[in-house]
């Protein structure tokens, strides 16, 4: 291994000229970069992106549908390539792995992951954007060939490799959130035997039980086991080293390939190491203009960062990249010497299993009494369009509202055709701290094909009303 001398700030393009160093070159790493890049061109800005993969800017949500074959082609997820951002004035340099953030002395110390070659680069201007890592439980038989996390397009191709290669057609998905429950699908799509293990006691805990039930139907007809109330303690290995069982305190389930969808949490070594705040769930603490706090020239986004939930007051790990996108454009404007903030989010996400689709937006009634707040919860039952219309499907809507004050607190949406993105009427309402009476009086669009006189969300919150008042 050996390492190179250091590069300082305006090695390159005279001592007038600032240096911005980028760790992670996916969504807010490069939105960031390329944003103030806009705003400032290279004789005023030098701006050098690590990142350890070999791939950028690309849709890490799109995996599971590559996976199972919806989206064909690999590079059909990546937004910007690295040709592109390098044709931009971008010092792009891929398989290259940030290893020390040097605060004090401004600068980082990268290793070239294929030579081993370490080397220290200075910065004016530090953006972390060093994204979320999955899962894995500390048990016996979790680093065995044929057990695959999911978070990059490296890890996409890793299991498919693994899936083509594979000599039986018996999977295991541990964890039922998003990716759990968006990678059963994709492999059975493929035509494996698909069983997922679920410690909570119905799948999307994103979800509160009643509405998970509710998915957990739908993976049921998918020809998906659902195996609920079930911790793994262990993955059994065969004499060639690939896992051959998932192992709970009651069972055990053969399995060929076994796919982690237990979660993320924010990848934040190198930020805690270099004495950075972190928050309660380990995620980077920043300011509204995203820059971390208490450091003036650090700015840090997407899923390594914690942001404010608007609904309930607290810090929240969101990882979305619909965040990620948001978080780098405020930094690459503030670095670039615009002014951008992100106020916050109310924490709204929509998924699928096949036809179902899966949505909310706020809080759910344990983050509301996690957050000391009293609540009236309804649930409805509507369809997606005027009843009599061909095609009106069913759809079942949750919702929560703050008793006396008849504050919005959350939605839960699931249903088919039409109903997941019916979620973003109460993501706009959570926003603008509507109450649901405020709500009733909503003049959305209305025509047989698209909704019922009553739109679904609005005869929740009619129902909600209702109930706040005492009636």
């Amino acid at each position: 291994m050996s390492v190179n001398m250091s590069e300082g700030r305006g090695a390159r393009g005279g001592a007038g000229r600032e240096r911005l160093v980028v760790i992670g070159g996916d969504a807010a790493g490069m939105s960031a970069a390329s944003q103030a890049r806009r705003l400032k061109g290279p004789d005023d800005l030098e701006i050098v992106a690590f990142e350890r993969g070999h791939f950028t800017s690309y849709s890490a949500c799109g995996i599971p549908y590559w996976v199972g074959g919806d989206v064909t082609e690999r590079d059909d997820l990546i937004a910007r390539t690295p040709e592109e951002h390098r044709a931009r004035g971008i010092d792009l340099r891929l398989r290259t792995e940030v290893t020390e953030i040097d605060v004090a002395g401004q600068r980082v110390r990268a290793r070239d992951v294929d030579s081993g070659a370490l080397s220290w680069t200075s910065y004016d201007k530090l953006v972390i954007a060093t994204g979320a890592r999955p899962i894995r439980p500390d048990m016996p038989g979790v680093d065995a060939l044929g057990v695959h996390g999911v978070q990059t397009l490296d890890d996409g191709q890793e299991l498919i490799d693994t899936l083509t290669r594979a000599r039986g057609r018996r999977a295991v998905v541990v964890g039922a959130g998003y990716i759990g429950v968006e990678m059963a699908e994709a492999l059975i799509n493929r035509g494996y035997e698909v069983t997922v293990v679920n410690r909570g006691s119905e799948p999307m805990s994103t979800l509160d039980p009643d509405m998970g039930r509710l998915v957990h139907g739908a993976m049921e007809g998918l020809g998906i086991a659902m195996v609920n109330d079930a911790e793994v303690t262990k993955l059994l290995t065969g004499e060639d080293g690939r896992v051959r069982a998932v192992v709970t305190e009651d069972a055990e389930y053969p399995a060929d390939v076994v796919v982690l969808g237990i979660g993320v949490r924010p990848e934040t070594a190198l930020a805690e190491a270099a004495g950075l705040p972190l928050g309660d769930h380990r995620g980077l603490l920043t300011d509204l203009g995203m820059r971390v706090r208490g450091h003036e020239n650090v700015w840090a986004g997407g899923d390594c960062v914690e942001v404010l939930d608007l609904v309930s007051g607290q810090e929240r790990h969101v990882p979305l990249g619909t965040h990620a996108n948001k978080h780098g454009q405020v930094i690459g404007t503030n670095a670039g010497g615009g002014y951008a903030t992100f106020p916050g989010v109310v924490g709204t996400a929509v998924s699928k299993v096949c036809d179902l689709e899966i949505a909310r937006t706020g809080l759910r009634e344990k983050d509301a009494r996690r957050a000391g707040l009293q609540y009236e919860a309804v649930t409805i039952e509507s369809t997606s369009r005027a009843g009599y219309y061909p095609g009106a499907s069913p759809m079942t809507v949750k919702m929560l509202a703050e008793r006396r004050t008849g504050r919005l607190l959350g939605v839960q949406i699931v249903g088919r055709e039409g109903a997941g993105k019916r979620v973003d009427i109460a993501a706009v309402a959570l926003t603008a701290g509507m109450t649901v009476q405020q709500m009733t009086a909503l003049d959305l669009g209305y025509a047989p094909p698209f909704s019922p006189v009553w739109d679904p969300v609005l005869v929740a919150a009619r129902k909600a009303s209702a109930k706040v008042r005492g009636d």
